[in-house]
C-alpha cells in the first residue's frame, strides 16, 4: 500500500483551465484508468465537480470541508480532512491515489511516497491551477514510460 500522486503537467506546470484539464489525450486516460482501477482515488470537490461521475472500479473519495455526501451522488467517503484519509489508507490495504486538485496534491505533499507524472508536450495559456515548481524536490526518477501522441509518464520515488 502506498499513497501515490497522479498528475498530467504541461510544460508551464499547469493542470487545469477553468475547473477541467486543458486537454484530451485518449492514451493518458487509458493508462490513469489501468493504473488507479482497484484503488482509491482522492479527490478536491473542483476535481470530483469536472468528472462529474464516480470513477468505476475505485473507491471514490472526495476531500472536503463543506460537502454532505447527498451532495455528492455516487461517492463512497467524504472525508473532511487529510488524517482521515491516511487512517483509511492504513485499513484499505491497496494503493491511495492523490488525483488532485491543486490545493489537495499540496495538502498531501508530505505523505506522496511516488508521484506519476505525464508531461504534456503544451503550454497551457490561461491555466488557472498550477502544480508548484518544486512539487518533485526529494523524490528521484525512477522509470520513463513513453506513450503515443507525444506524452512521457515519469515515475519518481521519495528519496
Amino acid at each position: 500500500m502506498a499513497i501515490i500522486g497522479i498528475v498530467a503537467v504541461a510544460r508551464n506546470m499547469a493542470i487545469g483551465k477553468g475547473g477541467k484539464l486543458p486537454w484530451h489525450y485518449r492514451s493518458d486516460l487509458k493508462f490513469f484508468k489501468e493504473t488507479t482501477t482497484g484503488n482509491a482515488v482522492v479527490m478536491g470537490r473542483t476535481t470530483w465537480k469536472s468528472i462529474g461521475k464516480p470513477l468505476p472500479n475505485r473507491l471514490n473519495i472526495i476531500l472536503s470541508r463543506t460537502a454532505e455526501p447527498e451532495e455528492l451522488p455516487g461517492v463512497l467517503r467524504v472525508m473532511r480532512s487529510k488524517d482521515e484519509v491516511l487512517d483509511l489508507a492504513k485499513t484499505f490495504g491497496r494503493d491511495v491515489f492523490i488525483i488532485g486538485g491543486a490545493k489537495v496534491f499540496a495538502s498531501f505533499a508530505g505523505e506522496i511516497e511516488k508521484w506519476i507524472v505525464t508531461e504534456v508536450p503544451l503550454t497551457v495559456e490561461d491555466a488557472d491551477t498550477f502544480m508548484p515548481a518544486d512539487f518533485l524536490d526529494g523524490f528521484e526518477l525512477v522509470e520513463t514510460k513513453e506513450l503515443d501522441e507525444e506524452l512521457k509518464i515519469k515515475f519518481f520515488a521519495r528519496n
